[in-house]
C-alpha cells in the first residue's frame, strides 16, 4: 500500500504535484519559523548563562574557609537611554573568585570595559562620559562574561576597606553561575514574575501561529483527498488502506518541507543572529539547535502532518457514501465559547481578588488566563462564524451573499481556518500594545517635561531605610555645586536635605530659593524660606504624583540650619540636550561614586528601562513575526479554498453565474470570519491586557494610540488585498473543464 500510495501522491498528474509542493512550501516556512523560535529560545538561555554572574550577592554566594572574599557593588549607570552596568570590586586576597571574561581582578584605580563601552568611551567627550570611571583601562572583557556583543559592562578595581564601607557593598566567596533571574532584569526589584511572563508569553505567541501554520498545511486539499478516498472505499478499500494511503502522501510532504525548512534555516541564521529579540542581539552560535530540537522537528512534523491527515479522514472511516454526496457537519456548539469565557474569567478573578501573595500563583494567573483566552478563541471561531453567517443569510438580498453565508453554515470549521492565524496575530497584537502602551504612558504622566529633564542624585540617605550614619554625606563640595553651574543647559541646582526628626512625614527639607529654580519638584508655599518635601520622584519610584505642581508646606526651620543637615539628594533642572544631561551625570557620579546614576524626575531607572526596552522589542519582533505567518497561512489557505471548490464554482460558471458575482462569493466568504473574530480577537486582547495590568502592576488602562490603530487596520487591508490576489486564480481555475467528475 506505501508503494500504491507513492505512486498515487507523485504519479496522478500536474495537480497532485502542484498539491504537494504547495503542502511542502508551506511547511518549509512553518519548519523555518519554528526552527527560528526554538533557537531564539537558546540564544536567550546562552545570553542568560553568560550574565548570570552579573546578579552575584552576598546571598548567593558567602565565603568559605578555603577562599577569600571578593567585596562587590553591582550599580547600573546610564548613557544615551543606554544602561551600563557597573560593578566595583575589590579583593581580600590571593584566591579571590575573577569573573568570567576577565584575566585578573583589577586592582585600585584599575578597570575592564567591555568592547562595545570601550568604542563609546573613545566617541564621547570625556565630560560626558569617561570621567565618571576613575582610573585607567587595563583590559577588555572577554565574550564569556558578555551576555551580548553589544553590552555595556565595566568593572572597575578598589582597595578593599575603602569598599567595605559603602552602601551597598557585600563580601562574596563565588562568581554566581548559573542565571537567578535575567540579565535584562538585575536590580529590578519584583522583576521575576514579571520577566518569566513576558518570555513564557513570547515564546507561546511565536510557537501557537507557527504550529497553526504547519497543522493548516498538512490538511491543504482535505476535501478533494476525502473525495478521492471515499470513492476508494466504496470500490473495496478498507480503512487501514485508506489510513496508508494518506499518510504516505502527508509524509512526503512533511520531509520535503522539514528538509527545506532546515535549509531556509541555516541560510538565514547569520542574518537572525542580528534580530533583538531580548532588546540586544545574539552572539554567534547562540542561535544553536539541540539534540531534542532536531528530533521534534524531524519526528513531530511529519507526526503532526500523519495525525492531521488521519483526522481529515474522520468522516471517510465512518460513512464514505455520505463524503461522496457531500454531507453536511454538524454545527459547532455554545460550548465552543467556555475556554474563551474561562480565560476572561480567570483574569478578571485575580482583579477581583487582588493579586496572588507568590510569583508562582502569579505565574500561573497570567499563563492559565492567557493560555485559555488563545485556545479559547481558536475554538470559539468556528463558532462565530456559524453565527454571523446566520446572520448574513437571513438578512441576505444578493445572490452572492446568500450563496457565500450558505456556505460558510455548510463549513464553518474550514471558513475559520482560513483566518486563523491573522485572528491569533491581532490577538498578541492588542495584548502587548495594549499594556505597552498603558505602562509608557504611565511613566509619562507627570511632571511634563521639566520632569524629564531634570535630574535627581538620590543618596544613601534618601534611597534607602538601612543608610548606616557612616555613609551620609554631610555636605555638597562648594567645587561640585560650581561645576554643575558652570555646565551648559543648567538653569538651577537644589540640594535636599535630611529633615530632623521633629517633622513628621517629610523627606527632606529644602532652601526655597534654591527650589525656585528646579520647578520640577515644585515649589514652595507664599512666604517660606524652607520647605519640607515628600515624594517627588514619579516613576523612579513608582509614584505618579504630579510633583511639579505640588506646594510643599513650610517647616519650622532656619535656611542656616538647613544647611548644616546631611544631604539626601541633589536635583539638578536642565534644558534638555543630552550634552547638558550626560555632563550633569558624569559630576555628580565623579562627587558620588558608589550612589547610582542620576536619573530624570519622570524616567524610568535604567534596570526598568532596559526592562521595558527588552519587552518592546520582543513585542515588535512577535507582532512582525505573527503577521507574516499569518499573511502566509492566508495565502496558502485560500489558494487550497479555490482548489477544492474548483468544481462547484465551475458547475455556477455553466449555469451562467458571471465570474463578478463568483468573486463577491469569494471575498463574503473570507470577510465574514476575518472581521468578526477579528474583532473579537482585539477586544479580548485589549481587555486581557486591562485585566493583567490592574491586578499585576497596578497601573489603568490606556487604549493604544493611532499606531496601533493603523497596524491593524493595515494587517486587515493587506488581508483584504490577498484576497483579491486570488481573482485571477479564480478565472482560469473555473473554466468548463473543472466541472467534470473525477
Amino acid at each position: 500500500m506505501i508503494r500504491l500510495g507513492l505512486r498515487l501522491t507523485v504519479g496522478s498528474g500536474h495537480e497532485a504535484i502542484a498539491r504537494i509542493l504547495v503542502t511542502a512550501a508551506a511547511i518549509t516556512l512553518g519548519v523555518a519559523l519554528f526552527l527560528a523560535a526554538l533557537g531564539g529560545v537558546n540564544g536567550l538561555h546562552a545570553q542568560t548563562s553568560r550574565g548570570a554572574w552579573l546578579d552575584t550577592s552576598a546571598q548567593a554566594s558567602r565565603p568559605t574557609s578555603s577562599s577569600n572574599g571578593l567585596w562587590w557593588l553591582a550599580t547600573t549607570d546610564e548613557y544615551a537611554n543606554q544602561a551600563i552596568d557597573r560593578i566595583d570590586v575589590a579583593a581580600t586576597g590571593p584566591n579571590t573568585p575573577v569573573p568570567p571574561g576577565l584575566s585578573h581582578l583589577p586592582g585600585p584605580a584599575e578597570y575592564f570595559a567591555s568592547p562595545a563601552l570601550m568604542t563609546l568611551l573613545r566617541s564621547e567627550p570625556a565630560n560626558t562620559l569617561r570621567d565618571r570611571y576613575p582610573g585607567r583601562q587595563i583590559g577588555t572583557i572577554g565574550a564569556a562574561g558578555l551576555p551580548s556583543p553589544s553590552s555595556l559592562i565595566i568593572v572597575i578595581g578598589h582597595n578593599a576597606h575603602q569598599l567595605s564601607h559603602e552602601p551597598g557593598a557585600a563580601k562574596v566567596g563565588a562568581i554566581q553561575r548559573t542565571p537567578a533571574s535575567c540579565y535584562a532584569c538585575q536590580n529590578v526589584s519584583g522583576s521575576e514574575p514579571v520577566l518569566q511572563f513576558i518570555l513564557a508569553s513570547g515564546g507561546i505567541a511565536l510557537l501557537l501561529p507557527i504550529l497553526i501554520l504547519i497543522a493548516t498545511a498538512s490538511r491543504l486539499s482535505a476535501a478533494r483527498r476525502e473525495e478521492r478516498f471515499a470513492a476508494m472505499r466504496l470500490v473495496g478499500a478498507t480503512p487501514h488502506q485508506i489510513a496508508v494511503i494518506s499518510a504516505t502522501e502527508a509524509v512526503i510532504a512533511a520531509v520535503a518541507g522539514v528538509a527545506a525548512g532546515f535549509a531556509l534555516f541555516f541560510a538565514f541564521r547569520p542574518l537572525l543572529v542580528l534580530v533583538p529579540f531580548t532588546g540586544a542581539p545574539f552572539a554567534r552560535g547562540d542561535l544553536s539547535l539541540n539534540s531534542a530540537d532536531l528530533v521534534l522537528v524531524v519526528v513531530g512534523v511529519p507526526v503532526a502532518a500523519v495525525v492531521s491527515a488521519r483526522l481529515a479522514l474522520r468522516r471517510v472511516q465512518i460513512s464514505p457514501l455520505g463524503v461522496k454526496r457531500r454531507a453536511t457537519s454538524r454545527p459547532p456548539r455554545i460550548v465552543r465559547v467556555f475556554p474563551l469565557v474561562a480565560g476572561i474569567a480567570v483574569l478578571a478573578y485575580f482583579d477581583i481578588t487582588g493579586k496572588p501573595s507568590t510569583v508562582g500563583n502569579q505565574l500561573f494567573e497570567v499563563l492559565a488566563g492567557f493560555a485559555l483566552l488563545v485556545v479559547g478563541l481558536v475554538l470559539a471561531g468556528p463558532w462565530i462564524t456559524t453565527a454571523g453567517s446566520r446572520l448574513m443569510t437571513k438578512r441576505a438580498n444578493l445572490p452572492a451573499t446568500l450563496i457565500a453565508g450558505r456556505r460558510l453554515l455548510d463549513n464553518p470549521k474550514a471558513a475559520f481556518r482560513f483566518v486563523s492565524g491573522l485572528v491569533i496575530a491581532l490577538f498578541i497584537t492588542s495584548a502587548a500594545v495594549g499594556a505597552l502602551s498603558s505602562i509608557a504612558a504611565a511613566s509619562n504622566s507627570s511632571g511634563g517635561s521639566a520632569g524629564r529633564d531634570t535630574l535627581v542624585e538620590t543618596l544613601c540617605s534618601f534611597s534607602s531605610s538601612h543608610c548606616p550614619v557612616t555613609a551620609r554625606i554631610s555636605s555638597v563640595p562648594s567645587a561640585v555645586l560650581a561645576e554643575l553651574h558652570t555646565v551648559p543647559g543648567v538653569s538651577g541646582v537644589t540640594v535636599i536635605h535630611s529633615a530632623p526628626a521633629s517633622l513628621k512625614n517629610s523627606y527632606g527639607v529644602v532652601a526655597c530659593d534654591e527650589m525656585v529654580n528646579t520647578p520640577a519638584i515644585g515649589r514652595c508655599v507664599r512666604g517660606a524660606s524652607v520647605a519640607n518635601v515628600g515624594y517627588f520622584l514619579s516613576a523612579f519610584l513608582g509614584h505618579n504624583s504630579h510633583a511639579s505642581t505640588t506646594t510643599w508646606r513650610s517647616a519650622d526651620i532656619s535656611a542656616a540650619s538647613v544647611q548644616r543637615r546631611p544631604v539626601d539628594a541633589v536635583v539638578v533642572a536642565t534644558n534638555g540636550s543630552s550634552d547638558s544631561i550626560e555632563r550633569v551625570r558624569t559630576a555628580l557620579e565623579r562627587a558620588f561614586p558608589f550612589q547610582g546614576t542620576p536619573v530624570a524626575i519622570d524616567a524610568l531607572d535604567p534596570s526598568n528601562a532596559r526592562l521595558l526596552t527588552m519587552v518592546q522589542d520582543m513585542t515588535d519582533v512577535i507582532i512582525v513575526a505573527s503577521l507574516i505567518i499569518a499573511a502566509c497561512s492566508l495565502a496558502v489557505n485560500i489558494g487550497a479554498g479555490l482548489s477544492e471548490r474548483k468544481r462547484p464554482f465551475s458547475l455556477l460558471r455553466l449555469t451562467g453565474v458571471p465570474l463578478s458575482v463568483l468573486r463577491r462569493i469569494l471575498v463574503f466568504e473570507s470577510v465574514l470570519p476575518l472581521f468578526a473574530v477579528s474583532a473579537v480577537s482585539i477586544i479580548v486582547g485589549l481587555l486581557s491586557a486591562a485585566l493583567y495590568l490592574h491586578s499585576q502592576v497596578g497601573i489603568s488602562f490606556r487604549m493604544p494610540g493611532i499606531v496601533y490603530w493603523v497596524t491593524v487596520l493595515g494587517g486587515l487591508a493587506a488581508a483584504l488585498a490577498i484576497i483579491t490576489s486570488t481573482f485571477p486564480l479564480l478565472n482560469r481555475m473555473t473554466g468548463p473543464e473543472g466541472a467534470r467528475n473525477e
